[in-house]
């Protein structure tokens, strides 16, 4: 029997728009089991700290737990490319901050690659770096600094948590744009490299400002200036970077994305969800009190966000010759 073309017509119409209806509906429910959070840095850390934040604000929301699954290792590959891999469902999240953006130029060979690979979700916050030094170095300015380490070139040491983290690539920037000499010494991790900062081992470090804070106000060590384009309400007094060396600018930043061909629907009603979590003052007060502004935004911008640290650090990485260990 022959179906009249307006009858095949209509039909077909019907099972083209049959998926999005179904996606749509997935979404108006969803979740509707627990969610999986990974992280791919230690507890404790802040990207851990502001996940947790997140998660329990989602969790209550959403009415399902959102589990934090903390996955370290190999400068957050590890856990990365676990996330990658996972079913593109909505039910496995990854925490993004400047390693994702760094290592797609540090590591010649990685299985994924995060701008490819990942789908954006929401940016969350941004944070500085506090170029710090020991209070045995004689200056307290950014100026008084330049002049100290050139006319004592090769003589200061730069402690970081790495080769290729967010505290060496911050470093390696200043030296570029300022040409001073500093030999870099990397430590396993900022607490260790702080802790060697403190008692003079090493002189200078572009720490975390939330993992430096409290010895910064404590005076246990002396703060130069932020890293950030504009000062923090942290350390209101404490200048910037790019007051005294025009152009300068590293911050930390961090963001939730999920696999590529997650549906766009539920990536949407996450970042609905985070949005309106971080516009409450009572989360903008907990990310204050860890040295950080919130970032917020669509899923574009955040795709912008990892795009343009990407290729700035890219750049920094050639120039400067680092290799990954």
């Amino acid at each position: 029997m022959k179906i009249p073309r307006r009858r095949f017509l209509h039909l077909a119409a019907g099972a083209a728009a049959f998926p999005a209806v179904s996606r749509i509906a997935s979404a108006q429910t969803y979740p509707t089991r627990p969610v999986r959070w990974i992280i791919p840095m230690p507890p404790g850390d802040t990207p851990d700290i502001l996940a947790r934040l997140i998660g329990q604000w989602l969790s209550e929301r959403l009415a399902q737990p959102f589990i934090m699954d903390n996955r370290p290792g190999a400068a957050t590959n590890i856990g990365t490319e676990a996330a990658l891999r996972a079913r593109p469902d909505g039910y496995t999240l990854v925490q993004l901050g400047p390693p994702a953006a760094i290592n797609a130029t540090l590591y010649d060979k990685l299985n994924f690659n995060v701008i490819r690979d990942i789908a954006p979700v929401a940016s969350i916050a941004r944070a500085p770096n506090v170029m710090e030094v020991n209070l045995s170095v004689p200056v307290k300015t950014v100026p008084e600094f330049i002049a100290y380490a050139k006319a004592n070139p090769g003589k200061l040491n730069m402690a970081s948590s790495g080769i290729g983290s967010s505290l060496h690539v911050s470093g390696e920037l200043f030296k570029i744009m300022t040409g001073v000499d500093m030999i870099h010494v990397p430590y396993r991790g900022s607490v260790a490299a702080l802790t060697d900062m403190l008692v003079g081992q090493v002189q200078v470090l572009f720490d975390n400002l939330p993992a430096s804070l409290e010895y910064v106000k404590a005076g246990k060590v002396r703060a130069l200036a932020v890293t950030t384009a504009r000062r923090t309400a942290a350390l209101p007094d404490l200048p910037t970077i790019g007051e005294f060396v025009p152009g300068y600018e590293a911050s930390l930043w961090w963001g939730v994305g999920v696999p590529k061909n997650t549906p766009i629907e539920i990536i949407d009603k996450l970042n609905k969800e985070i949005n309106v979590c971080l516009a409450d003052p009572k989360m903008k007060a907990q990310l204050a009190g860890l040295g950080a502004e919130v970032l917020a935004g669509s899923p574009a911008d955040f795709s912008d966000l990892i795009a343009q640290e990407t290729e700035k650090w890219g750049r920094v990485i050639k120039f400067a010759g680092i290799k990954a260990d």
